[in-house]
């Protein structure tokens, strides 16, 4: 039985246009937002946990993948959406949390990583052993050399074989995505250089070398399910900057991949990219394109235009306190600087400025924060019991005012928030035809 995304890949090579996104977020709100997208298009929908997000030993969310399957799968419950339709994937899995440490205990760590995603259900795998470990010999501003790269991607791949033959699921065998060339998680600091686009050589080497590496652990059958390569095709995003897709210069990226049979790009970093880029990006074989900050910063977006409206509203009802919830957003990131303060530069005013507006959108590792879960309560529950005046819709939601005007939503805060976050989905599920059939 095919896995589901290379199906997709197999049409995209049949047809250059076909491709899907992948959901980065563990938020709830953009998880709930992009079941309701993925039931409209009647597609399935990608999620994805990254490397420090979840582990084996909880990462920053505090959930294992096992954790995170179910936190998911209770999300699609919660709004009657087919937990059958979702594809959980690793991200950058490898030993990048570990990567301080020995090569022998990096590794080991990693390989437990990467059996712990399989046996949780996790079938779409990023092989990421770019990073130089502990006592690795090498050059600080030279890349790990690729030799290297590919024997620890086969070692993880191995891991992974392993653990899903033991446990024997029903269903597809995982598929993996290889590469090294990736952008910063979560977008670059304030400043960025003009992008490096991967240079052809790379790529053709990284291939090579990889599946030589598979080759000689017998991993022929995992190697047939690579279906993707990580590379810098020119997006990225700062602050306050976006690197927007040029297809001139990945023209040489685009052709060469082309000719691949099997592969085509995974594209890290496409948060913020117009829709006719995006759109081009996948018919330039860019069939994968992750997406993440972009929706949690929607999703802040709502969050704050609703603090807006319950600020104005307070007044006309004395039984509305206010949630403050931007203040206390703002002094809970004082309190833990440690998500933002290597991220956001300048004067103290420049720095509370992109607390809270940064493309970057560091204020995303905040939203589980107790106090900040308790304020954004109470902000629905305002909303909730006194729903925004029209009038208010159309100054601070002008967009969800116009679908609430033809009845495409309600007037209830979190269908307000769904459909915010939905307009970036509706971009990406355009872009890669996940809604034509």
């Amino acid at each position: 039985m095919k896995h589901p995304v290379q199906r997709i890949i197999q049409e995209h090579k049949r047809t250059s246009t076909k491709g899907i996104y992948s959901i980065c977020s563990a938020n709830r709100y953009v998880l709930q937002a992009a079941m309701k997208q993925a039931r409209e298009d009647r597609s399935l929908l990608l999620v994805e946990a990254t490397s420090n997000q979840v582990d084996q030993f909880g990462g920053y969310t505090g959930m294992t993948p096992l954790d995170f399957r179910n936190y998911v799968n209770s999300i699609a419950k919660e709004i009657n959406f087919q937990s059958s339709s979702v594809i959980l994937g690793g991200d950058h899995l490898g030993p990048n949390v570990w990567q301080d440490q020995p090569a022998n205990i990096a590794m080991n760590h990693a390989l437990d990583q990467i059996q712990a995603y399989i046996q949780a259900g996790f079938t779409k795998i990023h092989l990421d052993a770019s990073m130089p470990l502990g006592d690795d010999e090498h050059d600080p501003d030279l890349p790990l050399n690729s030799y290297f790269v590919a024997q620890r991607s086969a070692e993880l791949c191995q891991a992974a074989e392993k653990m899903h033959h033991k446990i024997q699921p029903k269903g597809f065998k995982p598929v993996y995505v290889i590469g090294t060339d990736v952008p910063v998680p979560g977008g670059a600091k304030s400043t960025m250089e003009k992008i490096r686009i991967t240079p052809v050589g790379e790529v053709e080497e990284i291939i090579t070398l990889t599946k030589e590496a598979f080759t000689k652990r017998g991993l022929e059958n995992a190697w047939q399910r690579v279906v993707a390569v990580v590379v810098q095709p020119g997006v990225e995003f700062s602050d306050d900057k976006i690197s927007a897709y040029d297809p001139h210069r990945a023209r040489q990226l685009s052709a060469y991949i082309a000719g691949n049979p099997q592969l085509v790009y995974e594209a890290h970093s496409t948060d913020y990219q117009l829709p006719g880029a995006l759109r081009k990006m996948v018919e330039d074989h860019m069939a994968i394109l992750k997406v993440g900050p972009w929706l949690t910063y929607a999703f802040r977006e709502a969050v704050f235009s609703l603090a807006m409206i319950e600020k104005e509203i307070s007044g006309l009802h004395k039984s509305i306190t206010p949630s403050n919830i931007i203040p206390i957003l703002e002094q809970v990131m004082m309190n833990e600087p440690k998500y933002w303060n290597k991220y956001y530069l300048g004067n103290e005013a420049q720095k509370s400025f992109a607390r809270r507006y940064s493309l970057s959108d560091r204020i995303r590792y905040y939203w589980p924060q107790k106090a900040v879960v308790k304020a954004l309560n109470k902000l629905l529950g305002n909303l909730q019991r006194n729903p925004a005046p029209h009038s208010l819709l159309s100054q601070y939601m002008p967009s969800q005012y116009q679908a609430l005007r033809v009845g495409l939503i309600t007037d209830q805060p979190l269908d307000l928030i769904h459909h915010k976050i939905r307009e970036v989905l509706e971009i990406y599920s355009a872009a890669t035809r996940l809604n034509e059939k």
